[in-house]
């Protein structure tokens, strides 16, 4: 997403550096969307594959309407704009298929059933592979499941946005439906990089989340106090301790952390080297659970189809 919207301003060049450096590195799970960038990073991601050799599992989402420039968003399922949506995408980025592809936030008017029966057909005719469902709830995911197999839900998670562990996890275990956290380094917050006094650059939108306020960071830094702590004691940087512990949850999560960086590509991809033992977890757990998270994850206006 970072690659062409909602961070600040984009470089085609250095991202295409950054997704051929992760082939290296062994990635072969990509993650994107029609809405970032307005369809510029399926076009991104079509330039690389055009250039790559490797194997590479491909996930993409629709059902988020925006004007290109505005964050102002509207939700739409229907089984003619999904149909519509899903033959853009392949056509952006390609392909004449889609390995998995997921409703990236649900209309709450729209009946689940009548979109994975929608999506279903897609499956049948060999345009998608798989289908997935971003930011739903337990019931929802029960229903869908029930109309045709969802292969992955994708939902925020990360040491500071944890409220999936009631419900959803359990829900997903117990379906085998796999589960990708999304902002696993709760959009960079977690590497200890910010506090009130950091500017942020024109178009990153991180300016305007309640949680990056500088009342609430000064409230919030407490947190990453604890992962650093930690992080120290294990030789490791404070991104890699919060990927490792997401990664220690269960083996059906696969997270996908976002960079524009070689180097922080690469920080990242060395913490599946780091294992936490359950001392350790039950240790952060614990001392996290002290703190109380200040702020939404979003604006009111980003928090439209979560948790429906």
């Amino acid at each position: 997403m970072g690659m062409s919207e909602f961070y600040g301003p984009r470089n085609d060049a250095e991202s295409l550096e950054v997704l051929h450096r992760a082939v290296d590195l062994g990635v072969t799970f990509f993650d994107t969307a029609d809405m970032y960038g307005s369809g510029h990073n399926e076009e991104l991601l079509s330039k690389f594959l055009n250039e790559s050799t490797s194997n590479i599992t491909l996930a993409t989402k629709f059902g988020i309407r925006r004007k290109p420039g505005q964050y102002a968003r509207s939700l739409d399922n229907s089984p003619a704009y999904a149909r519509a949506s899903c033959e853009a995408s392949l056509k952006r980025l390609g392909r004449d298929h889609i390995e998995l592809y997921y409703v990236h936030r649900l209309d709450p008017t729209q009946p689940v059933e009548d979109v994975m029966g929608a999506l279903s057909l897609l499956v049948e005719e060999g345009k998608i592979g798989h289908i997935g469902l971003c930011e739903v709830n337990a019931d929802t995911l029960r229903r869908a499941h029930a109309v045709h197999p969802v292969t992955a839900l994708q939902t925020e998670y990360s040491l500071w946005s944890r409220d999936v562990e009631a419900t959803i996890l359990p829900t997903c275990t117990e379906l085998g439906i796999g589960f990708v956290p999304y902002s696993p380094l709760g959009r960079g917050f977690l590497t200890g990089t910010f506090d009130k006094t950091t500017q942020f650059v024109e178009g990153d939108f991180r300016a305007h989340l309640p949680r990056f306020s500088p009342d609430n960071i000064e409230q919030n830094t407490a947190i990453v106090r604890i992962v650093q702590k930690l992080a120290a004691d294990k030789n490791c940087t404070p991104a890699q301790l919060a990927l490792a512990w997401v990664m220690s949850k269960g083996d059906n999560i696969v997270p996908i952390p976002g960079t524009r960086r070689i180097k922080y590509l690469e920080e990242n991809a060395a913490a599946s080297d780091i294992i936490l033992t359950d001392a350790e977890v039950l240790r952060l757990e614990r001392d996290l659970s002290n703190l109380q998270v200040k702020g939404q994850r979003y604006t009111d206006e980003g928090m439209k189809g979560l948790n429906a």
